[in-house]
């Protein structure tokens, strides 16, 4: 197979035109094509008049090594490498099923490949099956009650549950791992757009049957899946691991334990500094959510061709230096989607965005975030940016009256320093309910300073930005994890053998990709330990 770059045609060209730009590139005539497959398109709208779809096609041509001598100069043409992921080598398996901790992206993709390799891993999730845990969620955004295990944070898929679903990733290294994870999330029902998409999003409606089928894999397999079992505490004898405490009550008896915990699990954390597991505390963001029209959106990006069907609705991501010091940015924007609540502890407001497959409501929303470091949290606990956190999310939920209405405010009112106390035409999606406020009350001052800052000069990146009425809601703050768990070159605690920090919550991911590539290099790495062993 030879490897096309770059081929640019209308972004509403019709599907035959693609294989004669494609015969016309190359200079050979139909006969010799005898395939060709899309691995990669994008649209580039940095010309609003000339929108284009740029693709990137492995060619089935025959005298393929004799094109390849021809095109020798061209960086555009080469041999298609490998996209299969090559499945590690495992020695003999002996001893304890390995236990994963989290069903999220992470736990999911280690216990699936290990379940590959005939591990048969025991997966355990503090909160409960999907189905049970969407009533949860939804009676919650509903005016019922926050259950503190069943919620946007925690249950079967992880937070990236209720989100856009978006399968973008800016990790580096074996690109086969990344094609790995989309093959397997098509194989559990995926659509298989997301093969070739330079943004594939999922939408939270397709992810709530792809990790179940996904956990149905891993059952059909040989592993075990457990719901409303938390790890409480873990047995230790000279630094390895020899079982983990379930429920303070249970003992599940093994020598290899992945924390794919997550970014929220506040209570694990503690538990592992009281044991003495090495941890720092890292950087993260915290802000709010932005909403606006989409049809906005649409047009500032798209101009005459906004609400395409072939484009769909818009995005956008942007940074702004500010002369603060400090830096400002959108984050895992949702087109045609809602701001949701993500509250995981009582008495605190938490947000995020999610949308659907259809992206197909009114609002565009999108994280709007200010970087804040170590330094900013007053203490020098590894664990101090959790009480950072929480001290804004409680604040949010004393001034959104506590009821877990958020506070909300419009942009206009925001940049001139005055409470907003009614809404214009952008209508917050927030649920259970909003209260109009001045958010700097919930906010760390140089957060709303930084954040005066850049809207401006957002604005003149994107016409619309700082519209009057468009709806800032508070708070967002579990962007990434506040700590990073440490791990040595073999994945493993340096402190406590068989203990593997993974994924966002141990601080080495964030969003669906990265963070389930990361459990899949805990399964390698669990693997090699077969070989050493054998």
């Amino acid at each position: 197979m030879i490897r096309l770059r770059d081929i640019t045609l209308p972004f509403d060209h019709k599907e035959e035109v693609l294989a004669s730009r494609i015969l016309e590139y190359l200079g050979v005539p139909s006969h010799q094509l005898f395939n060709f497959t899309i691995v990669h398109k994008s649209i580039d709208a940095r010309r609003k008049n000339h929108i284009v779809a740029v693709y990137t096609i492995d060619v089935g041509l025959k005298n393929e090594h004799e094109l390849l001598s021809r095109f020798s100069q061209d960086i555009r043409v080469s041999t298609a490498p490998s996209m299969n992921y090559p499945m590690p080598t495992v020695g003999t398996i002996h001893g304890p099923s390995p236990l994963v901790v989290g069903s999220g992206p992470c736990g999911l993709f280690a216990a699936l490949i290990l379940a590959q390799l005939g591990f048969k891993p025991v997966l355990i999730e503090r909160g409960k099956d999907i189905n049970s845990r969407v009533k949860d969620v939804q009676n919650f955004w509903n005016k019922g009650p926050l259950d503190p295990d069943s919620n946007v944070q925690f249950g079967e898929g992880g937070a990236g549950t209720f989100s856009d679903g978006k399968l973008t990733t800016r990790i580096k290294g074996k690109y086969n791992r990344l094609r790995k994870v989309l093959e397997e999330f098509i194989t559990a029902g995926a659509p298989e757009e997301i093969r070739y998409q330079a943004k594939p999003h999922i939408g939270t409606d397709n992810l709530v049957k792809i990790v179940k089928n996904l956990r149905n894999t891993i059952v059909s397999l040989g592993g075990q899946v457990r719901f409303e079992t938390k790890l409480t505490g873990l047995k230790i004898k000279d630094s390895n691991i020899i079982g983990a405490i379930v429920n303070d009550s249970e003992t599940i008896e093994t020598d290899t334990v992945v924390l794919a915990l997550g970014h929220s699990a506040r209570d694990t954390f503690e538990m592992l500094y009281q044991l003495g597991v090495p941890i720092d505390a890292k950087p993260f963001s915290i802000g709010v959510r932005i909403e606006h029209l989409q049809s906005m959106i649409d047009k500032a990006q798209y101009g005459r061709f906004a609400s395409h069907r072939l484009l769909g609705p818009a995005e956008y991501k942007m940074v702004c230096h500010c002369d603060n010091a400090r830096s400002a940015y959108t984050f895992c924007m949702c087109p045609g989607g809602e701001v949701i609540a993500s509250s995981s502890e009582s008495g605190g407001i938490v947000t995020n965005g999610m949308s659907h497959y259809s992206r197909n409501h009114s609002n565009a929303n999108s994280a709007l975030l200010v970087g804040v470091t170590p330094s900013d949290f007053g203490s020098l606990n590894p664990l101090s940016g959790i009480e950072f956190q929480r001290k804004w999310e409680r604040k949010a939920f004393e001034i959104g009256g506590g009821n877990y209405f958020s506070p909300v405010q419009l942009v206009g009112d925001f940049l001139a320093g005055r409470p907003s106390h009614s809404l214009g035409e952008v209508c917050p999606s927030y649920t259970p309910g909003i209260t109009p406020c001045d958010l700097t009350e919930c906010l760390p001052g140089f957060v709303a300073e930084t954040l005066r800052l850049a809207i401006p000069q957002m604005d003149k990146k994107l016409h619309g930005f700082a519209r009057n009425d468009a709806v800032m809601t508070a708070v967002e703050s579990r962007s990434s994890s506040p700590i990073r768990i440490v791990r040595d070159d073999t994945f493993q605690s340096p402190a406590i053998k068989g203990l593997y920090p993974a994924g966002e919550g141990a601080g080495y991911a964030g969003g669906i990709i990265s963070t389930a590539v990361d459990g899949i290099k805990i399964a390698e790495a669990i693997s090699r330990k077969t070989i050493v062993a054998t």
